[in-house]
């Protein structure tokens, strides 16, 4: 497997099956859950009043991400986002992970939708009447139907239902692969990607990928929606990966420059959701003027 090393098939199966294995939503430490929820001085904003809806756990997550001009993203933006830049580039980020310990507030766990894999094609954007920075998804390709028909009715989520694995040689390296099932186009993906072991320095550009705590979402008659998001910082280290098929940014509409990725690995992160905000309602679409970040003086 060229830098993944072969091994045993038996002893991989049992490793993966560890790996994946649910520890209970009951488990968790409620100190632990209250440390998260209490840690907002990182936020850019404050948490909602309301009560989160939905918990999960982010794991083996790789950040993929090119510089794009915004003259290519902003057309394909909803009403009412601005194309968010960073040195005068959009970004594109291509996002594969698997996610566990998934848990609606007061809730019973759902069987057979509590962990699999997922693969996100994002990008950066502003609300035009708040001007708060968010994340905007083309796309999220999840291996579990029930998952996927959940977003797509809760969330307004563009999620695809995809054929995925995920295999690993050890805790640091992995093969992952998608493909979307039912599509007209097939929006492949492929990679390898492994941690270097090493923390990243999070200067401003790493902020600025990572640190999103909204996604905003359109509905079927453009109507948008904003869901709140809160974890703690991201805890990044260096990477490495080769993409052997990608073309998850085309079926999207998205030309991805000839040059590397600015890569990250993390191994995991506890995320909380909120439910969706509508908006005001969209202006007329016009063409999305980027909006250049802040940067500290």
């Amino acid at each position: 497997m060229n830098d993944f090393a072969s091994h045993d098939l038996a002893s991989h199966h049992e490793r993966m099956r560890s790996r994946f294995s649910l520890i209970p939503f009951s488990s968790y430490d409620p100190q632990d859950r209250r440390e998260i929820l209490s840690a907002t001085s990182h936020r850019p904003w404050p948490l909602p009043n309301a009560h989160w809806i939905m918990t999960q756990r982010w794991n083996d997550l790789l950040f993929a991400h090119w510089p794009i001009p915004p003259a290519q993203i902003a057309p394909l933006l909803p009403a009412n986002l601005s194309v968010d830049t960073f040195d005068g580039a959009a970004w594109v980020g291509i996002v594969p992970f698997w996610m566990d310990q998934i848990r609606m507030h007061r809730w019973p766990e759902i069987p057979g939708a509590n962990r699999f894999p997922e693969l996100n094609l994002r990008t950066y954007v502003r609300e035009s009447h708040s001007n708060l920075p968010g994340v905007y998804f083309f796309s999220l390709d999840a291996a579990n139907p029930l998952a996927v028909a959940g977003a797509r009715l809760f969330f307004k989520l563009p999620y695809y239902w995809s054929k995925m694995s995920i295999e690993h040689s050890d805790n640091r390296e992995f093969i992952y692969s998608s493909q979307r099932r039912f599509a007209k186009f097939p929006a492949r993906f492929r990679a390898r990607y492994r941690s270097l072991g090493q923390a990243s320095d999070k200067q401003d550009l790493e902020q600025f990928l990572t640190e999103r705590y909204a996604l905003y979402t359109p509905d079927k008659g453009g109507a948008l929606f904003k869901g709140n998001i809160h974890h703690l910082p991201w805890p990044l280290e260096r990477a490495e990966a080769e993409f052997e098929v990608n073309e998850l940014p085309a079926a999207h509409g998205i030309r991805l420059p000839d040059t590397p990725p600015l890569l990250h690995y993390s191994r995991e992160l506890v995320v909380y959701i909120w439910g969706l905000e509508p908006l005001p309602l969209p202006k007329l679409k016009t063409a999305a003027t980027p909006v250049p970040v802040v940067k500290p003086t």
